[in-house]
């Protein structure tokens, strides 16, 4: 029997101009698109000036949406991973699920389920600041346990309860993006065990079996566990253990390896990160593939780290390593993970474009749904 897996494909939601704090980074009222549009040569000559050939979309109209997840489940992407934000007390780029995905006619052909981005907002998004002052934090990713609970229920009245929402064993499936900032926030190891057994808690009294907690691996670099002693330091799969996540898988290949090579290269060490995960940590690793990086539309000046040679070809490689780490375990959800659906600012993404046409987006079916 033909296995069928799920393909899951990262979304950053900020390609609309309905969330009003968009403004403060890109004032023409397009969202994000504004850079893509906007992209310059650089001092050095290198001009970014990919365009997309769907044109500027507003991602938070249903009707796009519709068209969207027609040509998504035609090439075998059948979930989407919403980045879902909340700052300052409040929700942030929710526009493109609740009011382009969740409204859309044809919903009901594909999953979705929510990555808790919650790193700190910073001044990367505004290209007038970015250069000098991109470090500068805007919002504090971090929450306190009184936010949580917030946070908690609405992802679980709001979301989990959608009947398209992506369940591993009937139990809803949400990412966490910065353990570190979340540990923070809470004030420390215990803290956020205690915060994560209370989400376990009301996800259950909503009648599903429990919650399946994902975690997103940045390689193995020091945690402070404490939430504020810097001498209580720990790694990635410590906190994965001591706070009981269900599961591990990558948001893109820059958080764990040198990208500013060829592709092929870096599959080399994709590989390599996947095998020690499987031998060092004590949940299931869901296998990642990242179409690229390079994020110099974000910038003024030139911005060194560009993958090379991401070509749909290549790109098809990564995605057929992805398969056979699958196949090799029978017992885990074929999912995998994509960076991304759209993130054209970084140059990680499957939409079509003037460059490549649909060539991303066919790699994606001859390997998971051709075969």
């Amino acid at each position: 029997m033909k296995r069928k897996y799920d393909v899951a494909a990262y979304i950053w939601p900020a390609y609309t101009g309905d969330e009003p704090r968009t403004r403060m980074f890109w004032g023409e009222g397009m969202g994000e698109w504004q850079s893509v549009k906007n992209s310059v040569p650089k001092e050095n000559g290198y001009h970014w000036d990919r365009r997309p050939l769907w044109g500027y979309q507003n991602e938070a109209d249903p009707g796009v949406m519709r068209e969207q997840i027609e040509q998504a489940t035609a090439h075998g992407v059948n979930v989407f991973i919403y980045d879902w934000y909340w700052y300052d007390g409040r929700p942030f780029l929710e526009n493109c699920l609740n009011d382009g995905f969740l409204k859309a006619e044809n919903r009901d052909k594909m999953k979705f389920y929510l990555m808790w981005a919650n790193h700190d907002a910073n001044n990367y998004w505004n290209i007038d600041l970015s250069d000098d002052y991109g470090d500068t934090v805007i919002w504090s990713g971090g929450v306190t346990r009184e936010r949580f609970e917030t946070v908690v229920e609405r992802v679980v009245s709001r979301y989990f309860v959608q009947d398209c929402y992506y369940r591993i064993n009937g139990c809803p499936v949400f990412m966490i993006y910065d353990v570190a900032n979340l540990i923070s926030g809470l004030g420390g190891i215990e803290q956020t065990k205690d915060a994560l057994g209370y989400f376990r808690e009301r996800t259950r009294a909503e009648g599903f079996p429990d919650l399946h907690l994902q975690f997103t691996v940045w390689g193995e670099n020091a945690l402070n566990l404490s939430g504020f002693d810097a001498n209580m330091k720990g790694s990635t799969k410590d906190a994965v253990s001591l706070l009981g996540a269900d599961s591990v898988s990558h948001y893109q290949f820059v958080h764990f390896t040198n990208i500013d090579r060829d592709y092929l290269d870096i599959l080399t060490d994709v590989k390599k990160e996947w095998e020690r995960i499987e031998r060092e940590y004590s949940v299931p690793y869901f296998p990642h593939v990242s179409c690229g990086w390079d994020n110099n539309p974000r910038f003024r000046r030139f911005r060194g780290g560009i993958v090379k040679n991401n070509t749909p070809e290549n790109l098809e490689k990564g995605l057929r390593m992805a398969k056979e780490y699958l196949d090799a375990h029978p017992e885990l959800p074929p999912l995998v993970t994509v960076n991304s659906w759209n993130e054209w600012t970084e140059t990680s993404y499957l939409q079509p474009d003037d460059l490549y046409g649909y060539g991303y987006l066919d790699a994606v079916k001859r390997v998971f749904s051709e075969e």
